[in-house]
């Protein structure tokens, strides 16, 4: 999806020829890294849902630690957070998963903030680094590849999915699974979160109904099983043009091949 202003999938300012981001005031310090205690949280969250469809702030992060906002330039009470990232699991234990459109136009002073809440970044600031895009995406735009892996900096010696844990990557998953999709509206100070069943928008794209997903929502990833992304908010008009309906490419043979890409040990 496309969306100016009222529009909710934008980009970094980098691209503000094309896209236009809005600007969020923040207070963000950085605090200790901390380990975290998932099972509990996670049941505190489950016991906290809402009717399916509905988005509700979520403000005690622990339990989604491993979805976070990504920012644009240092984060500081300047910056602006624009997009969605999650952590996914690899061998590196560095990587991200979002939208293409996020980060095709590179990855130079961003930054992936996990569990960030109400200028709070409980899990640390980490620095983006490469991005893994498919040809097809770069060159064309095809939305059936507006998926992206991107890595992250070790910070203060450790890494990300060591912190916050991270999902496993999912591929040709059911066009109508149940998911939670969790993401960061860009004029939030909190990611929203919500349950409902996916349905086939095409063979290749999938579609979910889910209130308020508005611009800095793109990358959000879509769970099912509780701990498997099987898609993020982008694809068919880099992610809908309504704010209540969003879409993500399937993720097929092709996805699995950008995630081996991303992963392999350089030569």
């Amino acid at each position: 999806m496309f969306r100016q202003q009222r529009i909710r999938r934008s980009e970094s300012r980098r691209a503000l020829s094309r896209r236009v981001c809005r600007n969020v005031a923040l207070v963000l310090g950085w605090l200790i890294v901390v380990a975290i205690g998932s099972t509990a949280s996670a049941a505190a969250l489950s016991a906290s849902a809402t009717a399916q469809g509905t988005s509700h702030s979520v403000h005690n992060t622990q339990a989604i630690a491993t979805v976070g906002a990504i920012f644009h330039g240092e984060v500081s009470t300047d910056g602006d957070h624009f997009c969605t990232a999650s952590v996914v699991k690899s061998a590196s234990k560095d990587l991200l998963m979002t939208a293409a459109h996020c980060v095709s136009n590179g990855t130079d002073d961003l930054y992936f903030v996990p569990g960030y809440h109400d200028g709070k970044a409980p899990y640390g600031v980490w620095r983006l680094d490469k991005a893994t895009l498919d040809p097809r995406w770069s060159n064309d735009e095809d939305q059936d590849l507006d998926v992206a892996f991107v890595s992250v900096q070790p910070l203060g010696g450790r890494h990300v999915q060591d912190v916050v844990g991270g999902y496993t990557l999912g591929i040709n998953k059911s066009y109508t699974s149940t998911v939670r999709l969790t993401g960061y509206p860009s004029d939030e100070d909190a990611p929203i979160t919500c349950v409902n069943r996916v349905s086939a928008y095409s063979s290749t794209q999938l579609r979910i109904a889910c209130t308020a997903y508005s611009g800095g929502t793109s990358g959000s990833p879509w769970l099912t099983g509780g701990n498997t992304v099987m898609g993020v908010i982008g694809g068919f008009q880099q992610g809908g043009n309504t704010d209540d309906v969003s879409y993500s490419a399937y993720f097929d043979n092709d996805i699995a091949a950008l995630y081996q890409r991303a992963t392999a040990t350089p030569a």
